[in-house]
């Protein structure tokens, strides 16, 4: 039984497959991102799951693609929990990025493939070779254009008495926005990017108002700036996206692209099912 899991922050796909690629189950946990989770938390996480926890001994592969793996030191954490936990299984543990580009470009192909969740990344692939010029230094940094950095313009924007009067009214009776509550979720919690990215479904829902759209330009141009354009070439190959953020704001993230002459490719809200057509091709 292989395993293939594609994880953000928030949440992580899982899907079980046999040699034939026939689905054995589909799950879904909490996400698994070792840059702010410990060994006790992503445990309790798979083993909160009983598809997972039940079937754990009968994996023998399992391909993880992850945010948060982006260096060798969170790769190895990764893998050695996992090889604890999934004991039986050959353990190979990629960053998320690499789901990207196996879900949306076509085998021996270039592309810059770009993910636009919960947080955000740029790589340009070769057709063998994934290639990246910017190291991410995580929420608080970086993530240009991404759910978590939605979710801070919005608090502030709420906090800072800019938000129009009737989006905050609405903004209240959708979240709970008591000082105390937001800075235990911030600063208390586990994964405080993923609860700054549930705001972003806020900012999706009034896209079309000036509020909005001002959040939605500035990040977005800042992404094409500080990311794709790190590539020479960006302006000769597609630009694939995956990622919620991409997939429901497509038409303003297609304009923004066609304004710096950027053709955009495939937008994917989530790899997932292209990896299974993936790894039965390369089994």
């Amino acid at each position: 039984m292989k395993l293939l899991v594609d994880s953000g922050s928030t949440k992580a796909d899982w899907i079980a497959i046999d040699d034939d690629g026939k689905v054995l189950f589909t799950t879904q946990t909490l996400g698994l991102n070792p840059e702010v989770l410990d060994k006790e938390e992503i445990i309790n996480r798979l083993d909160d799951k009983f598809d997972i926890s039940h079937n754990k001994d009968k994996a023998t592969h399992l391909f993880f693609y992850g945010a948060g793996c982006g260096t060798d030191r969170m790769k190895n954490f990764l893998s050695d929990v996992f090889q604890v936990y999934f004991k039986n299984a050959a353990i190979v543990v990629h960053e998320d990025t690499y789901a990207a580009v196996y879900a949306t470009t076509p085998k021996d192909t270039e592309a810059i493939v770009c993910i636009l969740g919960t947080g955000s990344n740029c790589s340009y692939f070769d057709g063998k070779v994934l290639h990246q010029k910017v190291q991410s230094l995580g929420y608080i940094a970086m993530d240009d254009c991404s759910g978590n950095r939605f979710g801070r313009h919005l608090l502030r924007g709420y906090y800072f008495n800019k938000m129009p009067k009737e989006l905050a009214i609405e903004f209240e009776e959708e979240y709970n926005v008591d000082a105390d509550y937001i800075k235990h979720n911030l600063y208390k919690e586990p994964n405080p990017n993923a609860y700054l990215a549930t705001f972003a479904k806020f900012l999706i829902k009034h896209k079309d108002t000036e509020f909005c759209q001002k959040f939605i330009h500035r990040e977005m141009e800042s992404f094409v700036e500080n990311y794709i354009e790190q590539f020479d070439n960006c302006k000769e190959v597609p630009v694939h996206f995956v990622g919620s953020i991409a997939f429901y704001l497509k038409d303003e993230l297609t304009a923004v692209l066609s304004k710096h002459g950027i053709q955009i490719g495939n937008v994917l809200r989530r790899p997932i099912d292209g990896l299974i057509a993936y790894h039965i091709m390369n089994k």
